[in-house]
């Protein structure tokens, strides 16, 4: 799989595993917090940074730094489902994506029980597809 990092949003770094780790931990605690709350917005919200985040966590894995910039949430979204083969995960996480905005800059949008839910289930799945990408890329777990 070759895949191409753009100067604009990406920059080249190396990392080490111990950093790796810290990033896909940041990521585990989110899902833990949504796990662990029964209020659908709280674990909208968590199971959405958590997505985020193992997109972080697998761009750093390529030896890539995201640049903070307007669009970067669409391109993490894009790198983690390039990098997991996955198109499912640009397709539900832009979802989530405009769900979270629109509840940000739009007033707000309320998140049923049903969706948090299936959300929440999405990303249970991308937890265990990015921990099994990284078991092959490197011996971090």
């Amino acid at each position: 799989m070759s895949l191409f990092f753009e100067s604009k949003f990406f920059e080249k770094r190396k990392f080490e595993e111990k950093t790796i780790k810290k990033y896909f931990s940041g990521a585990e605690r989110d899902f833990k917090i949504a796990r662990e709350n029964k209020d659908p917005e709280v674990v909208f919200k968590f199971s959405y940074d958590c997505l985020i985040k193992l997109g972080i966590t697998l761009i750093v894995s390529q030896g890539y730094r995201i640049k903070s910039r307007t669009g970067h949430h669409i391109k993490i979204l894009e790198k983690l489902s390039q990098i997991l083969e996955n198109k499912d995960i640009e397709i539900m996480g832009e979802a989530m994506r405009k769900k979270r905005n629109f509840d940000l800059y739009e007033g707000g949008v309320i998140i049923s029980e049903k969706e948090a839910k299936e959300y929440f289930n999405f990303v249970k799945k991308i937890i265990a597809e990015s921990e099994r990408f990284l078991k092959n890329q490197i011996s971090l777990f």
